[in-house]
Parts: C-alpha cells; sequence; structure tokens
C-alpha cells in the first residue's frame, strides 16, 4: 500500500476527529506519529506534528472530504461580537505579506508564509483566532 501525507496536525483530538470521519467515509488511512507527539509534545515541531496519512488511491476523495470538513467548520463558527455564524478566512494586508510576495516574484524558489485571519462576513469583525466551535468537528 503506498500512501500520502495529506494534512499535519499539534494535538491529537483534532486529528482523531478527522480520521474517524474520513474512515466513516470509507477512506483508507490512519494516523502517524500520534503517540509520539502525545507523549512529549515538545517534539511536534521537529518531527512534523502528526500526520493523517491517507492510501493514494483515496487521496482525491479524502481532500474533497477534508474541504468540505474545513467549509462546514468555518460556516458553524459564532462570531463573539454579533453571535452570527459565517466566519471567514482573510489574508491580513501587513507589510511581512507584502515583502514576501515582492521577494517571492523575484527569488522563484522563497516559499510564501502569508499571514491569515478570521472575519466575520456579517458585522467584519476581525480574530487571529477561529472562536471554538468544537461541537462542529464532531458532527
Amino acid at each position: 500500500m503506498q500512501t500520502v501525507v495529506l494534512k499535519t496536525f499539534d494535538n491529537y483530538f483534532s486529528a482523531n476527529i478527522i480520521l474517524t470521519r474520513l474512515q466513516d467515509a470509507g477512506i483508507n488511512c490512519y494516523l502517524k506519529d500520534e503517540y509520539t507527539v502525545t507523549i512529549d509534545p515538545i517534539i511536534s515541531n521537529a518531527i512534523g506534528g502528526i500526520k493523517l496519512t491517507v492510501d493514494t488511491a483515496d487521496v482525491e476523495d479524502a481532500m474533497q472530504l477534508l474541504n468540505r470538513f474545513h467549509e462546514e467548520y468555518m460556516r458553524a463558527a459564532t462570531c463573539p461580537k454579533c453571535n452570527k455564524n459565517g466566519m471567514i478566512e482573510v489574508q491580513v494586508q501587513s507589510s511581512k505579506n507584502i515583502i514576501t510576495s515582492i521577494l517571492t516574484r523575484i527569488i522563484s524558489s522563497y516559499a510564501i508564509a502569508a499571514e491569515y485571519a478570521y472575519e466575520c462576513r456579517h458585522c467584519g469583525y476581525n480574530t487571529k483566532v477561529l472562536p471554538d466551535n468544537s461541537e462542529a468537528l464532531s458532527r
């Protein structure tokens, strides 16, 4: 069986929720380095976190499901200011992002590391951390 790392996680809660949802949909997948990161979270960055590994035959279906899960999660997030659902991810307009963009165009091998924030579609409230909606993940 040939596999591909589809996504990485820094905690086992999110990793196992997504793993279970994919397995329920019939996707052949498993978590790599889950126990190592759970026992010693300090080395998570050194080993690349918990890796969601998927059979190469299921990669396309798994990506579609992951995108759908992410969209559902974003729609379920409640704005702390207006209490409405519907947060969106927007790129932060900062000097760091502009400089990164210019360097990327000049030096084509430089990786883009843009900053993102979450914005309410209704009232425009901005936050760097998505409001907690953990019950949306477990659906």
